[in-house]
């Protein structure tokens, strides 16, 4: 029978290994709701790693459809369908007591779930390439944004802040995209709006070749500067939000925002190489992080 004292301790170990930023971030909330946020991380991570990875029995999609009826039935307070991974009914079963003890849309777990379909070949959602911005907000709305709106109960935050926190999840998402441009287009993904590439004269052929030479163009430098403007006006504006949250939360957040804000710096001191190396912050600058947070949140 699933266990979710053995799926929160299971989700901590999956945030702490797999999630540095926002573990260390956690670690300043209090016990109850650090426990739901590795809760979601741990339910996210575990569907990512299926879309992304292979040794399965199971095809992704298949996987990806268990894990769906497995959280349903973890909602329900139902036996657990068979056919998991060890430990993954015990996640869902930590992450049923989170969403019940906090009132989390179960809604939005319906749009995660979309948006991982939607980066698996062959399901009738499936999409590797987005034109616009516009385009790719389908895809971050289920991906980050409704993370965001997921914790706001957690955090125990005023629900006007709702924009802010999916503001916020898409900025965490942009980074990703931008820190990890080579190792999508490796799994034949690309997340940045070929509208906004193709402005600077980046087109697929050129990312190829760049990935090639493990080299970054002059071109796709210039969009990666501009990209970072981008992202980094995002920040600015969910930036009164996470000053509106509860003192017992806000350096958590505060913290999660910085050190996920340094990968841009970091993309910048590295000449806007992200074809050669992943950006990526030190473990001493992200304590530093959350001890300036923490003090902040003092005053």
């Amino acid at each position: 029978m699933a266990d979710p004292g053995r799926g929160f301790a299971i989700a901590r170990a999956v945030t702490a290994d797999a999630g540095r930023t926002y573990y260390l971030a956690s670690r300043l909330l209090p016990l109850r709701r650090r426990r739901a946020v590795h809760a979601l991380y741990a339910f996210a991570r575990i569907v990512d790693d299926v879309v992304d990875g292979s040794g399965f029995v199971h095809s992704p999609g298949d996987r990806v459809d268990m894990l769906d009826a497995g959280l349903a039935a973890a909602l329900a307070d139902r036996e657990t369908p068979s056919g998991l991974e060890p430990g993954e009914a015990d996640v869902l079963a930590a992450l049923a007591v989170a969403v019940h003890d906090n009132g989390i849309d179960v809604g939005t777990f319906d749009a995660f779930l979309r948006s991982m379909r939607m980066d698996i070949p062959g399901t009738d959602v499936f999409r590797s390439r987005y034109r616009t911005f516009g385009e790719l907000a389908e895809y971050t709305y289920g991906s980050a944004a409704v993370i965001g709106l997921q914790l706001v109960p957690v955090l125990g935050a005023d629900p006007t802040l709702a924009d802010g926190a999916a503001l916020l999840g898409d900025a965490f998402q942009l980074t990703n995209f931008l820190r990890d441009v080579a190792e999508d287009l490796r799994r034949d993904r690309i997340y940045l709006p070929l509208n906004e590439l193709g402005a600077f004269g980046v087109d697929e052929q050129s990312l190829r070749s760049d990935l090639d030479r493990r080299s970054t163009s002059r071109p796709m430098r210039h969009a990666i500067a501009h990209l970072i403007a981008v992202n980094r006006d995002q920040y600015r504006r969910a930036a009164g939000s996470i000053a509106q949250l509860p003192r017992s939360s806000r350096p958590a957040i505060a913290a999660a925002a910085a050190s996920y804000g340094d990968i841009l710096r970091v993309i910048e001191d590295m000449g806007y190489d992200v074809m050669r190396t992943r950006a990526v912050v030190p473990t001493r600058t992200r304590i530093g992080h959350a001890v300036a947070a923490s003090l902040t949140a003092a005053r």
